[in-house]
């Protein structure tokens, strides 16, 4: 392998953003595009298989682990923040859940000074990323490349919640990405007949066969190479081996709101006082770099059911397992199919919200934590988080070495707005359980126990046990420089003082989107690569 190859686009990371990218560029066979992973290819069959995900969850081999510094705003706890690392990155490990989020949350990207990136705008790319399997419509694409599947069986449990939702004013919707997100219903999945479609699955696997894209996994970027102010290629490690690849026309990093600002900070694009800290010479101060990161805190009230019809259930014998095993073998349905959030809610929960200001994520599954060994008894969950977090953290490099994990903290609850938020949250979410369409199912609520009532106890159970619903973002946030000094990108996501350099994955968002976040990463790459390619032209 020569130190001087060289092709057009080099992409880092093969994640939500990166597969996307990679496999859009390279339909131009004119253009030569590398696409660096730092992880293995994704072989592994729990990657594939929808509940899958709890055995990826802790996988050192498909999956970064990272854990934050100690929160100050939660009792101090280290937070455990799962990132993937393989060929489709996080949508490999994910929980498949599909959402784009509220119209509003584009429309306040264009209003920071961000044109294109409005609603109205970003609607084609998620009907061009998506085939629906309820095809083609004026929400909906069926000609896409990412599978976007219903569940297809009511579940008892679900439609309890649901029912009893409605007993609290929140209607029934079949369809959150339709006309309206608020409302209680079943989720749709990035499934296709029973396997996950990660954007490995769906984007990268069909290109893989063209001449002029080349994919090297195992090979993690430790730096953009800089000549001037210009990116000219990335400096990654594979094999044990420092290597080199140049890069004729642009260098996109896809790696995620922890290592995008990472890299760049390696590189030399940062605050320049934490660069000078660890020796990094100073190439484009952006102070920006690594600031205003964000998530959506998971706080799980978990409940024993009454009746035996919970995932734990089945999972708890080896009669119960073999028959979903057969279930999913035969017919490509059941528990092994889905994964474990089937329901979902957004409502309004503070009385001055305007539109839905949490989501839930209801499982018919229980365990201490998402991804965590069951309990030994009939359980579900309702897992419930604000959508749009006040609070604000920050990535930062630990030292020059790019092997080390960056330092990253949420400040999670350091905000009077989310400390509310998380209280009525708790409270919405046990006004539906207290409801007569859910009352007969719950034996108990185990946690936070009926125990925890006074708005003490209630966030001091929310600091102690609250969780990330892996969904990281806004670390190299997108905004015009003059109006924002904190801005890192501009509205084609290039880097500020930078030339042939963008950034193109939730780090860029300047405010977290009310829902998951892999369609809307996915929706951003599929704009990126026309920006790219208008810029190519002109």
């Amino acid at each position: 392998m020569s130190e001087n190859e060289t092709f057009d686009y080099i992409v880092v990371g093969a994640g939500s953003a990166g597969a996307v990218l990679a496999a859009r560029l390279s339909q131009d066979p004119a253009v030569r595009v590398l696409l660096l992973e730092a992880g293995p290819r994704d072989r592994s069959f729990w990657i594939h298989l929808p509940i899958g995900y709890g055995k990826t969850m802790w996988n050192r081999t498909y999956n970064w682990c990272f854990e934050t510094d100690p929160d100050p705003f939660m009792n101090g706890r280290r937070i455990y923040w799962p990132r993937g690392k393989t060929l489709g990155g996080s949508s490999s490990i994910n929980g498949l859940i599909y959402i784009r989020g509220q119209r509003e949350d584009y429309d306040h990207w264009a209003a920071l000074g961000n044109p294109g990136w409005g609603y109205d705008d970003l609607l084609p790319y998620f009907k061009r990323s998506e085939s629906n399997q309820r095809g083609a419509g004026p929400w909906h694409g069926a000609d896409g490349p990412l599978k976007v599947s219903d569940i297809g069986a009511e579940h008892e449990l679900i439609e309890a919640f649901i029912a009893g939702a409605a007993q609290c004013g929140v209607p029934r919707n079949d369809d959150f990405n339709g006309a309206t997100q608020e409302g209680a219903g079943y989720y749709q999945l990035t499934t296709h007949r029973g396997w996950r479609c990660s954007t490995a699955k769906g984007y990268l696997a069909p290109a893989r066969s063209r001449r002029n894209l080349v994919v090297r996994t195992n090979a993690q970027a430790t730096g953009v190479i800089l000549q001037g102010r210009r990116a000219t290629g990335v400096r990654y490690r594979q094999g044990g081996a420092e290597r080199r690849a140049g890069a004729r026309a642009e260098v996109l990093l896809c790696a995620g709101a922890l290592q995008s600002p990472q890299l760049l900070q390696l590189s030399g694009i940062g605050p320049p006082a934490l660069l000078q800290q660890h020796g990094v010479p100073v190439v484009q101060a952006l102070p920006g770099v690594g600031e205003n990161l964000q998530d959506h805190l998971q706080l799980r009230l978990s409940y024993e059911c009454t009746k035996p019809i919970t995932t734990n259930d089945q999972l708890l014998t080896l009669w119960g397992q073999a028959r979903i095993g057969l279930q999913w073998l035969l017919l490509r349905s059941g528990p092994l199919a889905i994964g474990i959030n089937q329901g979902g809610c957004f409502m309004r929960a503070l009385p001055e919200s305007n539109r839905p200001d949490i989501q839930f994520h209801v499982g018919t599954l229980s365990a201490d934590m998402a991804g965590g060994k069951p309990h030994p008894w009939s359980g579900f969950t309702l897992s419930v988080c604000q959508l749009r977090p006040e609070s604000r953290g920050r990535v930062q490099i630990a030292s020059a070495d790019p092997l080390q994990a960056p330092s990253m903290l949420a400040n999670y609850l350091s905000t009077e707005l989310d400390r509310r938020t998380a209280l009525a949250s708790i409270r919405a979410a046990r006004s539906i359980a207290a409801s007569a369409a859910m009352k007969p199912y719950i034996k108990r609520e185990v946690k936070p126990g009926p125990e925890t009532e006074d708005d003490d106890a209630l966030l001091e159970f929310s600091r102690n046990a609250g969780a990330t619903i892996f969904h990281p973002s806004g670390s190299c946030k997108m905004g015009p420089i003059a109006r924002d000094p904190m801005a890192v990108v501009d509205a084609r996501l290039r880097v500020h003082g930078i030339d042939a350099l963008r950034v193109i994955d939730c780090s860029v968002m300047p405010t977290l989107v009310s829902g998951n976040t892999n369609a809307p990463v996915v929706a951003m790459a599929e704009k990126a690569a026309d920006l790219i390619r208008g810029d190519a032209r002109h």
